[in-house]
């Protein structure tokens, strides 16, 4: 099953993104489009941990909270399996989809920046 498959895939993403095999940008890059909320929940956690940056830098409490939270998201994902309703719940609210491929055109990048702050 492709949602399966998926889930395995963002896991790996999120590992090697954690253990600093690629940059946060690259994986982003990288995230299958989806209507899958795990998957699309996985995405949104992992821009954060690309905005926080500095905080992680100053925060080592705060750092280490949001690895294991990478960590066990990646984990369950690993299984294939839906990540928890309270995990997806918190970022449902704030972000809609993953990311898409920018057409090679000004409406491509209108349309991405639109969606990006939400419109």
């Amino acid at each position: 099953m492709k949602e399966i498959d998926d889930r395995k895939f963002v896991s790996r993403l999120i590992m090697s993104v954690l253990t600093e095999q690629i940059i946060v940008r690259e994986a982003i890059k990288l995230f299958p489009q989806t209507k899958d909320s795990s998957i699309e929940c996985a995405y949104h956690a992992l821009v954060h941990y690309d905005a926080d940056e500095d905080m992680r830098k100053f925060d080592i409490e705060y750092r280490d909270a949001q690895d294991e939270y990478l960590e066990n998201i990646a984990h369950t994902l690993s299984d294939g399996k839906v990540l928890p309703k309270n995990i997806i719940d918190e970022y449902k609210p704030y972000y809609k989809g993953t990311a898409r491929i920018w057409k090679e055109n000004i409406s491509g990048i209108i349309e991405e920046f639109k969606r990006f702050i939400n419109i």
